[in-house]
């Protein structure tokens, strides 16, 4: 298929590079390549798999995993600088999300709104929770302190991606000794998915009303347990005690993206888009620590039919980001 559009694509600068190292030490010279080689390496991959834009998005936890707040502020306007550079020299290829420094909700809401009305950047990429300097309370984006952020989100009208980061050591003790749990084959998907039910259970939704999700990885999980989530023992009628004032399902498909990002599984695809509609998912890749080949391959032979095709591999993400391409 010609003309896809991936959107969980990363970079990094030169402060960030060396977060990335723990997910490939033994593959290190080839990751730092993809990351920071944009304007040769990554749009030569682009050419062969026949994708025709990219949103791009500083790697991770980058400004997440900074606990000075000033400290968190000078490196997400960096990479945003940078970001918007690389998006200057081919705006044909590449557009972008901003990084935030959600430390401080008001500085994050302030560098939203310089990347999208400075640089035309079409949405926000976070990774996950934000250190704070205690591990006994990260920042978690439904707390109260953070809605003043979200109201600029939705006045900006551009999507917030939630993209993973990995717990901090020995939070969760049930990974301890397990370190093979971590990253993209469970910590990533369990981290992201209970964050996005946070956001949903805290009435956030009810005051915003016109916010835009995306979550990658086909959901986190999520599709797949909208209808246990909503109806556990349900003959006890006991309602969920949260804040929301409706179902999560229904919020989750009003409100949330899906991407295929690290998840090239027809099933899955299949399954998601009988939950959500083949309207909420769209097609990405997870560069550099996915192969574009594999993915490429997988959408455009994938048997979905071809009106879905299109949508998940390029319509989709015109419409929501509104980019300036034909559909």
């Amino acid at each position: 298929m010609k003309g896809k559009i991936a959107l969980e694509e990363h970079f990094a600068i030169e402060e960030t590079l060396g977060d990335s190292q723990v997910f490939g030490a033994h593959v290190w010279p080839q990751l730092r390549s993809g990351l920071l080689d944009i304007q040769t390496k990554l749009i030569a991959e682009m050419d062969k798999t026949e994708v025709e834009m990219m949103i791009l998005s500083l790697n991770a936890p980058a400004i997440q995993a900074i606990a000075d707040r000033k400290r968190a502020v000078e490196v997400a306007k960096l990479a945003n600088d940078a970001l918007a550079e690389h998006c200057r020299k081919r705006p044909d290829r590449f557009a972008g999300f901003a990084a935030l420094p959600m430390q401080d909700p008001d500085a994050a809401a302030r560098e939203l709104e310089r990347c999208v009305k400075d640089f035309k950047f079409v949405g926000a990429l976070v990774n996950g929770f934000s250190d704070s300097g205690d591990p006994n309370n990260l920042l978690y984006y439904d707390l109260p302190q953070y809605r003043s952020f979200w109201k600029t989100v939705e006045a900006l009208d551009v999507p917030f991606y939630l993209h993973p980061r990995n717990p901090l050591p020995d939070q969760i003790p049930g990974y301890r000794g397990h370190n093979w749990l971590l990253g993209p084959n469970w910590a990533f998907n369990a981290e992201t998915s209970v964050h996005s039910l946070r956001l949903i259970g805290s009435g956030l939704f009810d005051e915003c009303p016109k916010l835009k999700i995306v979550i990658g990885h086909l959901g986190e999980g999520i599709p797949a347990l909208l209808w246990r989530i909503d109806h556990r023992n349900e003959w006890m009628k006991a309602p969920h005690k949260y804040a929301a004032k409706g179902w999560v399902a229904d919020y989750f498909r009003k409100h949330f993206w899906i991407t295929t990002s690290g998840n090239y599984s027809t099933s899955a695809l299949k399954q998601a888009i009988e939950e959500l509609g083949s309207d909420r998912v769209m097609f990405s890749v997870d560069w550099p620590f996915e192969d574009p080949a594999q993915a490429g391959k997988w959408m455009d032979t994938t048997p979905i039919s071809e009106a879905e095709r299109k949508k998940v591999g390029r319509d989709n993400a015109i419409g929501l980001f509104k980019l300036p391409l034909k559909s």
